[in-house]
């Protein structure tokens, strides 16, 4: 098995294979959260007027995200999975767009196959993986807005690379990193109303879902859905 580390766009737009874009902080965490609390599908866009198109076309869709990690205005929730842990989605459609983790489940042109990736759900990733025994994986960390690398993404895309190979991780270790760099923005006071410290546990709490998160692609939309583990 040949694993590539990949970054960013141009990373999403190389990889090839079973192709795992990573979004630690926070979309593709929050995500895991939805469809556990009932979510039937979830539409990822990178178009913020794409997203505000669908809902207007079905008003009972949620619609969830952030632009420079803010809810932007008419959306449901922003991208915290603070705001939506509690929140019954018993059947609902999510149209979710971000700065970073959507785009490149758009932009992943030549994989042969996609799952989200984060530390809530890496051993089933890792397991899936396994079942799956393909040729080629590629973990594309995608940065803070696609535009730098962020800790929180690449040591993710380490995570899974290790487990493959065999290699021991220190978690620990990885999330204290995590805390001085890139996630030390949730400690920040004036950043609390939009990015809590909450969010930060809730988006390292390793391993607490035992599913993936799989694209498809459903009448020319992209559409993400649960595959358990068990």
């Amino acid at each position: 098995m040949e694993i590539r580390l990949l970054n960013l766009l141009e990373g999403a737009r190389e990889a090839t294979g079973l192709t795992v874009i990573i979004d630690v902080f926070r979309a593709f965490s929050l995500e895991c959260y939805a469809v556990e609390n009932g979510a039937a599908r979830i539409l990822p866009v990178g178009d913020i007027e794409q997203a505000y198109q669908l809902k207007k076309e079905h008003p009972d869709y949620v619609l969830i995200g952030e632009r420079e990690e803010k809810k932007p205005k008419g959306f449901d929730f922003g991208n915290s999975p603070s705001q939506i842990r509690e929140f019954d989605f018993s059947g609902k459609t999510i149209v979710h767009t971000t700065s970073s983790g959507t785009q490149g489940l758009v932009n992943a042109v030549n994989a042969d196959e996609i799952i989200t990736g984060s530390f809530v759900n890496a051993g089933a990733i890792i397991e899936y993986i396994r079942r799956k025994k393909p040729e080629t994986v590629s973990l594309v960390g995608m940065g803070y807005a696609t535009l730098y690398n962020v800790e929180e993404d690449d040591l993710c895309g380490l995570y899974i690379s290790n487990a493959l190979k065999g290699i021991p991780n220190d978690f620990e270790k990885m999330k204290e990193e995590i805390r001085r760099t890139s996630g030390a923005r949730f400690f920040i006071n004036e950043n609390q109303h939009f990015a809590p410290k909450i969010d930060f546990e809730l988006c390292l709490n390793i391993n607490r879902f035992n599913f993936v998160l799989k694209r498809y692609i459903e009448n020319e939309a992209l559409v993400l859905k649960r595959i358990d583990l068990s």
